[in-house]
């Protein structure tokens, strides 16, 4: 996330003008959190006011929450609409996801996939390993998703869910699930995830008899779809990617 941030000849700048010029708060504020013993560098309590940083490199938290790095990256959210192939390219001729972003000048990676009827929340970045770490399992990354499924469904199909279900390539726990609608024809439900297998929301759903007939991704993380437009995309704020680079250990 570029900033515009003096640095001295060194690529050094004191810690709580880097801390003003990043938004945490005024300069005389900044020094107060600093000698309230509020603001770490690289896991220690920093209180000496003058101290320099590499704003590139150090790791900086304030109040428990990370402050991201000064870099070239960028982080973006994107709004995928149904019938969007997730990929840059698709031999079939297919709308892609890099007609969306075609004004961008970055060289984009996408962070995971969504299928391609489905619509919803979708990170991009052109940090190679932010997305590589993002997208691998190990880091558990909770997924939430909106589905309207077939018929209704009930407190017992609920608790299975819940209890584990295991599908032909593995079991697949859900953290949470929520029904927020149901008639005789259909349910809307809500689900949460970390998950990140091929179509894991269809094959489990279709698993325990309620096949899904819309699904969108609505939060990644910490980092919620919101009021984006079908189509659109924004820069992760401060606060959203502090908290996935602490997800990720960055």
């Amino acid at each position: 996330m570029t900033r515009d941030i003096e640095t001295d000849d060194e690529g050094l700048i004191r810690l709580q003008k880097l801390l003003a010029q990043s938004g945490v708060a005024s300069r005389r504020k900044c020094e107060e959190l600093m000698l309230d013993g509020e603001i770490e560098v690289d896991g220690e309590v920093v209180t000496r006011l003058g101290t320099k940083v590499d704003p590139r490199t150090a790791v900086v938290r304030v109040s428990g929450k990370r402050l991201p790095p000064v870099s070239d990256h960028v982080y973006l959210v994107l709004h995928k609409p149904r019938g969007v192939v997730s990929t840059m390219a698709d031999p079939e001729g297919r709308r892609t996801i890099a007609d969306l972003v075609a004004d961008r000048p970055e060289r984009l990676f996408h962070v995971g996939r969504l299928d391609t009827d489905t619509s919803g929340l979708l990170l991009l970045t052109n940090d190679g390993d932010f997305a590589h770490r993002m997208a691998h399992p190990s880091y558990e990354v909770e997924k939430t998703y909106v589905a309207e499924v077939a018929g209704r469904i009930a407190k017992d199909t609920v608790a299975d869910l819940l209890a584990g279900v295991t599908l032909e390539d593995g079991p697949v726990q859900v953290r949470r699930i929520r029904v927020l609608d149901t008639n005789a024809s259909a349910s809307i439900v809500e689900l949460v995830i970390h998950e990140g297998r091929n179509r894991i929301v269809r094959r489990l759903m279709d698993h325990v008899g309620h096949p899904v007939k819309q699904l969108s991704r609505i939060r990644f993380g910490p980092v919620e779809l919101g009021t984006l437009k079908s189509g659109r995309i924004r820069e992760l704020t401060s606060d959203e990617l502090g908290q996935l680079l602490e997800i990720v250990g960055r």
